[in-house]
């Protein structure tokens, strides 16, 4: 590959090996990856939290009594009780500072490794979560979120692209999910302790807020502890000490293909002063469009909306007390869903979960839907039964959601970049989730208030079109060494037009010959 200057480029990756990759998961990546994966703890925890505290009595009444007033309210239509935009910015703010952090945590993950952006994001989100819990103004709620937005800047930006490169290839799928199951799981730990604090009527609240504090803890010390992967050291220079560390996690010595497979990417990626720049390239088009659409469409399914609002949508629909145990029944499914995608990822691979899991969500959206424009008219309360039922089809929307979507839209993401501009990739991966998820967040409650029952039938309609886009667009990456996915692109119907081939080793060699010979 020849440059401008009329030296050789490096050409990265240009030959298979997966085949002669050796090694078999060891507990020490086990280990790592669930250490690491605490960081998706601190999101889960997060998005669990905020509805349950939005919809405490105490909160209201000190940082939004107009809501409260309305709250309290017996004829304010259920669907626009809580239509607030402050009370809407309280919880998107975190996600715009987040989406700003992830931008910058780019070149901090690449210069300086993924553990160090994983201990930034600990100790960001630690300052968040004490500012959020000591809190006695709007002014001092609203910094203790942004920093908290820093820290999930930082942690989804390092945290994913630390378990694809130090998970093997045959098991990448189930460890990546460890992101999305500690996201799930601090959740449903959100939502029991929301469900408990509920009854301590003065300061339950702060309580619910300030115990982030302790996945912030366990991701900074962890972060600390954790090893470096082999592909950042490698990229950084310290080629030892990362075929050590690569020999470590794979178990055996015998780790040359994979080494080799690092090293030429490496070499690559030092060469690629602007990974932004280089990104955008038409070469690089099909993992931007992937970067792009797979976190947008990630959101644009309803479910924060569900995640965030389970206690307001639910008192929306006139459940009364039940609102907080009915959202940790939510949290509960979606941990268990996410388990079960685990054991199913490397075996069916992500198109037969993605394709699946849309369509089980499509029904159910629109069952909701139905329901709720034939039984609830905005001012009275659901029947016991169509409650019950409601209930049920948001479980079932949520169990759809937990094994296809919510873990392999981080997944796919993290896999599909070349290491030149991984680290690039996955700053917009973050960027795109961060921006649709502030974008849904502040608007959620006005679209309920204005579409009412229609706000699912909405996220149906994305839930179609994302569907049909894995359908045609996305090849199956089950399998395949993250430092040799350039390959199925070349291979697929669409993307194979923008994806030049790469030249063999012996045709580089010959043409670095004949430019000698010539000079």
């Amino acid at each position: 590959m020849e440059k401008g200057d009329g030296s050789f480029a490096p050409a990265g990756v240009y030959k298979q090996r997966a085949e002669l990759y050796k090694g078999s998961l060891t507990s020490y990546v086990v280990i790592s990856c669930l250490v690491a994966a605490v960081g998706g703890a601190l999101f889960g925890y997060d998005i669990g939290v905020s509805g349950g505290v939005t919809s405490m009595d105490a909160f209201l009444k000190k940082f939004f009594y107009k809501v409260y007033v309305k709250k309290r309210q017996a004829q304010e239509n259920h669907y626009c009780k809580y239509n607030d935009q402050g009370l809407a910015a309280f919880t998107s703010s975190l996600y715009l500072a987040g989406l700003v952090a992830s931008l910058v945590a780019s070149p901090v993950t690449r210069k300086y490794g993924r553990r160090v952006s994983i201990v930034c994001g600990g100790i960001s989100f630690f300052i968040g979560a004490v500012l959020n819990a000591v809190a006695v103004n709007l002014a001092m709620l609203l910094l203790g979120r942004i920093m908290l937005g820093v820290g999930i800047g930082f942690g989804d930006q390092a945290v994913p692209l630390y378990l694809s490169e130090m998970a093997p290839a045959h098991l990448r799928g189930a460890l990546n999910m460890m992101f999305q199951l500690a996201t799930t799981s601090g959740i449903f730990t959100a939502n029991m302790i929301n469900y408990g604090t509920a009854k301590i009527p003065q300061w339950g609240w702060r309580l619910s807020l300030g115990l982030a504090v302790l996945p912030a803890i366990l991701m900074t010390v962890g972060g600390l502890l954790l090893p470096e992967t082999p592909n950042s050291l490698i990229e950084r220079g310290s080629k030892e000490k990362g075929r050590r560390i690569l020999e470590k996690i794979r178990g055996t010595q015998e780790v040359d293909a994979e080494f080799e497979d690092i090293v030429d990417a490496s070499e690559l990626a030092n060469s690629i002063k602007h990974p932004f720049r280089k990104i955008l390239e038409r070469r690089n088009r099909p993992q931007l469009v992937m970067a792009i659409c797979m976190p947008a469409f990630q959101i644009l399914n309803g479910i924060n909306s569900i995640l965030f609002y389970a206690p307001v949508l639910f008192q929306t629909m006139g459940f009364g007390n039940a609102t907080l145990y009915s959202s940790a029944l939510t949290g509960a499914v979606l941990v268990l869903s996410t388990v079960v995608s685990i054991g199913l990822v490397d075996k069916l691979g992500r198109r037969v979960l993605l394709i699946s899991g849309g369509i089980q969500m499509t029904i159910c959206q629109v069952i909701v839907a139905i329901i709720l424009g034939i039984k609830f008219n905005g001012n009275d309360e659901l029947s016991k039964g169509y409650s019950a039922l409601v209930v049920v089809v948001i479980c079932l929307f949520v169990i759809a959601f937990g094994w296809s979507w919510g873990p392999l839209g981080w997944t796919v993401p993290s896999e599909i970049f070349p290491l030149e501009t991984r680290s690039a990739g996955q700053s917009i991966t973050v960027a795109v989730n961060l921006l649709f998820t502030f974008i849904i967040a502040q608007c959620f409650l006005s679209l309920l208030c204005s579409f009412k029952y229609g706000i699912f039938l909405f996220f149906a309609g994305w839930i179609v079109i994302m569907t049909l886009f894995v359908y045609f667009f996305l090849p199956e990456t089950k399998g395949v060494p993250i430092e040799e996915m350039v390959f199925i692109w070349r291979k697929h119907w669409f993307w194979k037009t923008m994806v030049p081939g790469t030249p063999d080793v012996e045709s580089m060699k010959s043409s670095e010959n004949t430019f000698k010979l010539g000079s």
